[in-house]
């Protein structure tokens, strides 16, 4: 293994001075512009409101896709509902034939995943095979906050869409509920209160600090950090055993689901990051990041890229590659520093082989390596050039 100097690499984008700065292309489309909107704590948080406002309860069934986040499941057991597991294909796409061999009267919702940032092709016809049936569709953008398909933004398709802006905006806590059918006024959220709103804003600089951003900032504010540090461990040390966390689950990489933070806005400090961010210098620098690592994986030994190519229109959350033998090349990339996205490496008891051989196939070969818009140019070099090394037989 190489012995340079290893960079601290952000596995998500982090805060930095280029976090504001703007895209030079069109404006692209995303979550954002779907129609109405609420700024939660995270997507399965949106995923268990979307479900409660779609009218899903106990006896009822939601269709989710085979491979998943232990995370999405939750929030229908949650409402009392039972998740059935539907096939993919191998390029990620959903199985419109197996899903109709699965509905039956119980059937309420169909949950469609966008994976990895790339849009389900044939959106418009998944729209309409949910309004024969009379089932509804929400649309998962978790990973794909940004994009468009068929002319339509992401999330416009379903009757609701949820996505996670955390993963792609410098924010320790964020989700969003939208829907462009149905008002969401009913929807009603409240401020965590003060705790949570710094606990958020100081995170986000505390992560961004971790990485060797904003060195300025750091050097300013080291003084008060350091007297939140010593104020942070006395309130602890003095709450009562059990006493909830001061944010949700999410934003400590939990699958768990805690019904406590329904009601609460995501923090003043994402909504104005999510608000100001410049979603095309994003998606610029993620198609650009995502194209460099592209060129130099092609035809390496040791597995292939899920994808064929970045479609335009398309964000990409991280880079997904197909390894012979992940175990071993996770291992080679994490002793050399390398950060590895991990999705779906888990799956829900009950989902294995047998309900879905693919599924399965994907959970166990699936690593994501980051190609987000903080990512500076030499840590993108190095650590394109460690993965070409951990690949190497």
């Amino acid at each position: 293994m190489h012995s340079s100097a290893v960079p601290s690499i952000p596995i998500s984008p982090v805060l930095s001075l280029a976090a504001f700065r703007r895209g030079s292309g069109a404006r692209v489309r995303s979550v954002l512009d779907v129609g109405q909107l609420r700024y939660v704590t995270s997507g399965r948080i949106a995923i268990g409101l979307a479900l409660r406002e779609m009218g899903v309860g106990p006896g009822d069934k939601v269709l989710v896709p085979a491979w998943h986040s232990p995370s999405m499941i939750p929030p229908v057991l949650w409402r009392g509902a039972q998740p059935v597991f539907y096939r993919l294909r191998a390029d990620t796409s959903v199985d419109l034939d197996d899903i109709a061999a699965r509905l039956d009267p119980a059937t309420k919702v169909l949950v469609v995943t966008h994976y990895f940032g790339f849009p389900q092709a044939g959106m418009s016809t998944i729209r309409a095979f949910c309004d024969a049936r009379g089932i509804g569709l929400l649309e998962d953008c978790a990973h794909c906050l940004i994009g468009e398909q068929q002319g339509r933004p992401v999330g416009a398709w379903g009757d609701y869409a949820i996505a996670s802006s955390m993963k792609f905006l410098p924010i320790y806590e964020g989700g969003l509920l939208v829907s462009q059918r149905y008002d969401l006024r009913s929807v009603e959220l409240r401020s965590a209160g003060w705790a949570f709103e710094t606990k958020i804003a100081l995170a986000s600089l505390e992560k961004s600090f971790a990485h060797g951003r904003m060195g300025a900032a750091r050097a300013a504010l080291w003084l008060p950090m350091k007297a939140r540090d010593a104020a942070w461990r006395l309130l602890k040390a003095r709450r009562p055993a059990g006493t909830p966390g001061l944010s949700p689950d999410s934003s400590d990489s939990s699958f768990d689901f805690d019904p406590r933070w329904l009601d609460k806005r995501s923090s003043w400090f994402a909504r104005v990051m999510t608000r100001r961010a410049s979603l095309t210098r994003i998606a610029e620098s993620r198609r650009a990041n995502y194209v460099r690592i592209e060129a130099a994986l092609r035809g390496q030994p040791g597995g292939h890229p899920l994808h064929g190519a970045l479609p335009a229109g398309a964000c990409p959350w991280a880079f997904p590659f197909v390894a012979d033998d992940a175990e071993r090349l996770c291992e080679r990339l994490r002793a050399a520093g390398v950060p590895v996205v991990g999705f779906g490496r888990k799956l829900w008891p009950g989902m294995d082989g047998g309900a879905c051989a693919v599924s399965e196939d994907l959970s166990r070969r699936v690593l994501g390596f980051p190609c987000h818009q903080e990512l500076r140019e030499q840590e993108l070099s190095w650590m394109i050039d460690r993965i070409g090394e951990a690949l190497a037989p």
